[in-house]
């Protein structure tokens, strides 16, 4: 017996959007994909557009399953793309486990996304320690308090763990060894610029031999 959809689950099929805001060609595109990242990031910060460091953090744990999740962009550089965690969480004992990892950046008003593939390494210890002095110390508490991705009996029971941390630490919170930062390595980048009719365009880098290479891929 077939369950029938639901009025909202038809009407998704007849959902459309026409990109039509601007294009992306191999002549006005930079030959280094950080560059041309950076001019992205940059464009969506100028444009206001929700939360424009925000990126899905793709992960395969040891069951072979995917999981997702949204982290937020800390720091780039020819090294990489920097975020910072809990090490204990999900996320961190998948990488643990498989170092290998995905980014995406979806900005919607601007219909790009952009796609990073890489390996992912812990920054060292002084920049983990630099970036949790600039926290907010509210922030500074929950990292210490929360353990990540544990299942809890209840709310009150986090409430009760960032009291204890607050106690404990009052107004000087020290980072703990769980937490810190994380750096994808890419060798992998790709650029999606939405088109009308669906023929979007869509540049690829990929590392070969220490130099990235450029294509075009189909949409």
């Amino acid at each position: 017996m077939t369950t029938p959809h639901s009025p909202l689950a038809q009407s998704l099929a007849n959902l459309r959007k026409s990109y039509e805001s601007t294009s992306l060609d191999e002549a006005g595109s930079h030959a280094n994909p950080l560059q041309q990242f950076e001019q992205w990031l940059g464009e969506a910060i100028k444009a206001e557009v929700p939360e424009p460091n925000a990126m899905t953090l793709a992960t395969v744990g040891s069951n072979l399953r995917p999981s997702t999740r949204i982290v937020l962009i800390k720091d780039f550089d020819e090294r990489g793309i920097v975020w910072f965690t809990n090490y204990q969480s999900q996320k961190g004992q998948e990488l643990a486990g498989n170092p290998f990892a995905a980014l995406q950046f979806h900005w919607v008003e601007l219909e790009r996304v952009v796609r990073i593939e890489g390996i992912v390494e812990k920054v060292d210890a002084a920049m983990s320690d630099a970036y949790f002095a600039k926290r907010p110390k509210l922030s500074q508490l929950a990292a210490i308090a929360s353990p990540q991705s544990a299942r809890l009996g209840s709310r009150g029971e986090l409430e009760a763990m960032m009291d204890k941390a607050s106690k404990a630490y009052g107004e000087h919170p020290i980072r703990p060894e769980h937490w810190g930062g994380y750096r994808l390595v890419p060798d992998r980048f790709e650029f999606w610029q939405g088109r009308r009719n669906r023929l979007h365009d869509r540049l690829a880098y990929e590392r070969e031999n220490n130099v990235w290479v450029r294509s075009r891929l189909a949409p």
